[in-house]
């Protein structure tokens, strides 16, 4: 290949923007094991960034109920992260054993990583990002933050902390 056609070739790749599809995701769980998005294809899938030690903890006894009620059709992802209030300061083990314990947590979670920021994992990039998702920009502003995902790998809402996993806003988009 000529030197010019390369540097072209290599422009237009710089200058690209690529889009990744949600099912082209993954994530460590909670015990260190690959979570790929592709493996929810057909389901909805609702992504909440969890902690142990704030205000909004006890949803995890309702994000259990919508994952049992639901189980044909929908996933729960719970996300640990200690970017708000240090409100999840234990280890992957700690939280899975706090987890299953008090709650009886079945769904599945991953390791503690960064919703937001420099260090933000491409979980979140994505489902913050409108390039991305193809939605809406969003900014993961506390624990307990829900994003719901369709069967066809499309974000299609975003809720705050306060709305809680049996609300009939998000009990309608499973409808």
């Amino acid at each position: 290949m000529r030197p010019y056609i390369l540097l072209i070739f290599s422009v237009f790749i710089m200058n690209s923007t690529y889009s990744q599809s949600f099912y082209e995701l993954s994530i460590p769980s909670i015990e260190n094991k690959e979570i790929k998005m592709s493996d929810f294809k057909g389901k909805y899938i609702l992504i909440v960034n969890v902690a142990s030690y704030c205000g909004y903890t006890s949803q995890y006894a309702d994000l259990q109920k919508l994952s049992q009620k639901y189980a044909n059709q929908l996933v729960v992802l719970g996300v640990p992260c200690n970017q708000f209030g240090s409100q999840e300061p234990r280890s992957e083990k700690e939280i899975k054993t706090f987890c299953e314990s008090k709650f009886d947590i079945t769904f599945p979670m991953t390791e503690k990583v960064n919703v937001k920021g420099k260090n933000q994992h491409p979980l979140y990039a994505w489902l913050t990002n409108k390039e991305q998702n193809g939605l809406d920009n969003f900014e993961v502003s506390w624990n307990f933050n829900k994003f719901l995902i369709n069967g066809d790998g499309e974000l299609i809402a975003c809720f705050k902390s306060g709305v809680n996993p049996l609300d009939e806003q998000i009990i309608e988009k499973l409808k």
